[in-house]
This record gives structure tokens, C-alpha cells and sequence, in this order.
């Protein structure tokens, strides 16, 4: 799925007139004063004194890439929402954004939650007019705006918000406990429940009503042909009655369903989109397509595995059979972890599973290595052993803890597919130390111990 981001600058600036040249000096000197990055002009045209403030060409390419990487961040928090297992999202060129989204079956709801622009406002409801006839004239009185509720009735609201959607760090979908019925919870920040605190303390018994306002592109057939349209929508989902104070935590009803609900949580919680988005390019990778990779990427494990087999079997002999039982047994348990943690086995996960069945008979190596260059220096076969394993524990702990810290690094900072390859390699270098020291040394054990041995097959 490919993402073109509008960008959201003006083109020909703003301009503003004044009625004295002295007001129109003042005016230059604040813009300049306080908006150091504006192109900032005055004319002088016939007594029209006016004053033209415009980006300059460094302010929009900035503000362009603070949009760019703020829809990135807010898709990142939307996808992550919708529970898809290694997303990948990036950007590609200067206004585009690329989202992959492996196994999502309902496309047409990812879209509307990636592309759509929900933010809510809570207004006093304007008690001292009537609605009805301001909609019937057209004329709403000054400080107030005429919106209508979900059914079509028209209420007239103050104009200046008691508080806005940027102050809400957290909502959760649920049911009002009284009726039963589809509710929003939501938290403020400080700032948030100290202007919602003020604005209900002096407002008790008056109606406050929740404003809100989407933008979001539809996809519609025209003539056989899929078209995308744009829709703006903004009505009032809820008319309440202030009865006490409101402070940071408070719910949201009037909500249709249950659906409606989770998806307005989720795009609270998400964030607000900089820019407005317009899919431009939708793709549908088929399971034909994914089965043949997956085949490749097991194919790969199998002849990494047996190659790694065959070598210890004919270099260590015994003890490299028993290295090989070892790793069998670490590949055995890395897919029952995936399977309990019912993690999704990708390519870069197959990729770390790959590279653990290396890392695995490394640990071997340098027990094997060190129990030959014990047998060098005239030690018995037993004592042999017992040093191999004792001495090149530290060096073996040493490089797996290391690997260990690399992969939940990438863990922690990584997205998508290398979240995926931090997981199985976390997990082989863990069950890969088990297996290599404690399950080869009880092999050895059961085969070599509690007996006279004049000679190891090494």
C-alpha cells in the first residue's frame, strides 16, 4: 500500500490590511520579531497600508518533513493498534509513505483507519438562542457556530472550545455501566483537566456537547471505475448535562456501535495525522507469492542445517554427533517458543533462526577445541573433558551475552521485520546455551562417565 501525503502549505501567503502606517509598522515589527522564518513585505498602494507574510522556501521543506515524520509516527501507532504482526512503514521519496501490512484480511477498514483525520472538541451548548431558527435563516448569532447531532437536529455551540482533542494522552472503548450502551473513555493530560476542571466548575446544570470532526478518503465505484473521495464530517455524538466538575477522567456515549467506539479510541490514542493522506497505490501480495519465500527461507534452514551436521560428524566424530543431537534439539525447541509466544514466523525470522543454528555449534567448537588441546598436553580423557567445558564456559558466555544484548536492542529500537529476526535470535541464543553445555555435557556423561577411557573419539 502506497501513501501520498498532501502537503498543507499555502502557496500565495497571507495578507493583511491596516488602517495607518503606524499600525502597519507595528504589525511588521512583531511578525519579524516573532516569527524570524517568514518572508515578511509591507505596501503602501492608494492609503491601503498591507502587510504579506510567507514561508520561505527552508520553512516548507522543514515543515513538510515535521508532517511527513509525524503521519509516519501517528501510522506506526495505528498499525500497531490493528495487532498486525511485522508491519513495515517507511518513507519513500519526499511525500510518500509505504505501508506493508502482512496478513490483514479486512483492507478496506485498515484503510480507513490509516488515512483517517478524527479529532473531538467539547463546546458549551449556546442556551440563549435558538438553533432551529438560525438554521431556518442562516444566521447564527456572533461566538457561536451551528452543528447538527447524528440525527439531524441542529444545536448551536460556543464557538471557543472548553478544551480540544491534543490534550487526550489516552482512550479506551467500553460500556457505560448505566445504559448499557457503547462508550469512549478518556484521560487528559494536566493542562487538559485543568481547562476541562475550569470550564465545568462554573457551568453546572448547562449542556456541554462532544464536536466531532473527520476527514478520511473513501474508495467508491463511478462508472466501473474506483474513484477516491474525500468526505469532512462534523457532527455532535454527544449533548450531556454538566452535573459536577469534570477533571482528567470522563467517557463518551451517544456512540452507534461498539465498532464505532473502538475505532475512535484507537485513533485517539494513535494521534492525529500533520497532513492529509491520499492512498495512491494499493497492491495485494497473494499466499502463492508468501508460501514460495517461506519455502525458500525453510529450504535454507534444512541446508544450513544438515551442511552444519555433516561437518561435525566428521570432524568431532562422537563428540560431534552428540553436537549434532544438540542442535537438532535447540532448532526443536526455538519453534515450540515461537509457537508458545504464538509469534508469526516471517523471513527475517526464519533469517535468525539460520544464523542460531551457527551460533549454536560455535559454543561446541570451543569445548571441543579445548578438550583436544587438553589431551595435547598429556591430561586424562576425564580430566579433559571436565577442563573443556569449565574453561571455555566464560569465553562462551561472554560472546552469547554480547549477541544477546545486540538483539534485544533490536528488539527495543527495531520495527516490523527486525523485531521479528531480534526475537528468534534472542530465543536460539538462549536455548542454543542450554543445549550446547548442559545437553552435550550430559551426553558425554552418559556416554564417557563413571568409567576408565584410555581414548576419546575427537
Amino acid at each position: 500500500m502506497l501513501i501520498c501525503v498532501v502537503p498543507l502549505l499555502i502557496k500565495n501567503g497571507v495578507s493583511t490590511n491596516f488602517k495607518t502606517a503606524d499600525d502597519l509598522a507595528k504589525a511588521y515589527d512583531l511578525v519579524r520579531d516573532t516569527y524570524p522564518d517568514l518572508l515578511v513585505d509591507t505596501f503602501d498602494t492608494g492609503g491601503k497600508f498591507s502587510l504579506v507574510t510567507e514561508y520561505s522556501d527552508k520553512s516548507k521543506i522543514a515543515i513538510e518533513k515535521q508532517a511527513l515524520e509525524q503521519n509516519i509516527s501517528t501510522l506506526r501507532n495505528r498499525v500497531n493498534e490493528l495487532g498486525v504482526a511485522e508491519p513495515v512503514i517507511q518513507q519513500q521519496g519526499t511525500n510518500r509513505i509505504v505501508v506493508q501490512l502482512p496478513g490483514v484480511q479486512d483492507t478496506a477498514r485498515a484503510k480507513e483507519i490509516l488515512g483517517a483525520t478524527a479529532t473531538l472538541s467539547f463546546h458549551l451548548v449556546d442556551e440563549n438562542n435558538d438553533a432551529l431558527l438560525a438554521m431556518q435563516t442562516g444566521k447564527v448569532p456572533p461566538l457561536s457556530m451551528l452543528r447538527k447531532t447524528r440525527d439531524g437536529r441542529p444545536v448551536l455551540l460556543k464557538s471557543i472550545p472548553i478544551v480540544t482533542g491534543e490534550h487526550i494522552i489516552d482512550a479506551a472503548s467500553g460500556f457505560d455501566q448505566q445504559s448499557n450502551t457503547p462508550a469512549v473513555f478518556v484521560t487528559m493530560d494536566g493542562k487538559g483537566a485543568s481547562k476541562m476542571s475550569l470550564g465545568t466548575r462554573d457551568n453546572i446544570n448547562k449542556s456541554m456537547a462532544v464536536l466531532f470532526v473527520e476527514d478520511k478518503t473513501n474508495t467508491v465505484t463511478k462508472d466501473g471505475k474506483k474513484e477516491l473521495v474525500k468526505t469532512h464530517t462534523e457532527e455532535i455524538i454527544n449533548v450531556a448535562t454538566i452535573r459536577d466538575e469534570l477533571n482528567k477522567r470522563f467517557q463518551i456515549t451517544g456512540l452507534d456501535s461498539t465498532n464505532e467506539a473502538r475505532d475512535l479510541a484507537l485513533l485517539i490514542r494513535a494521534g492525529s495525522l500533520a497532513a492529509p493522506m491520499t492512498i495512491i497505490e494499493e497492491r495485494t501480495v497473494g499466499p502463492s507469492l508468501g508460501k514460495e519465500n517461506i519455502d525458500k527461507g525453510m529450504l535454507s534452514v534444512i541446508v544450513g542445517l544438515v551442511a552444519v551436521l555433516i561437518f561435525m560428524a566428521i570432524y568431532y566424530r562422537v563428540f560431534g554427533l552428540v553436537a549434532d543431537l544438540a542442535l537438532v534439539l535447540n532448532i526443536v525447541l526455538v519453534v515450540a517458543l515461537l509457537s508458545l509466544l504464538q509469534a508469526t514466523l516471517t523471513l527475517p525470522g526464519i533469517a535468525g533462526i539460520v544464523l542460531t543454528v551457527g551460533m549454536a555449534v560455535d559454543a561446541n567448537v570451543l569445548i571441543f577445541e579445548r578438550i583436544r588441546e587438553e589431551i595435547r598436553n598429556g591430561n586424562s580423557p576425564q580430566a579433559s573433558i571436565y577442563s573443556g567445558y569449565e574453561k571455555a564456559f566464560s569465553t562462551i558466555a561472554d560472546a552469547n551475552i554480547t549477541t544477546l544484548i545486540a538483539a534485544v536492542v533490536l528488539f527495543a529500537f527495531g520495527t516490523g521485520p527486525i523485531k521479528g529476526f531480534a526475537i528468534t535470535l534472542s530465543l536460539g541464543i538462549i536455548t542454543s546455551m542450554f543445549t550446547a553445555i548442559m545437553g552435550t555435557r550430559a551426553v558425554i556423561n552418559m556416554i564417557y562417565g563413571k568409567r576408565k577411557i584410555h581414548k576419546l573419539s575427537i
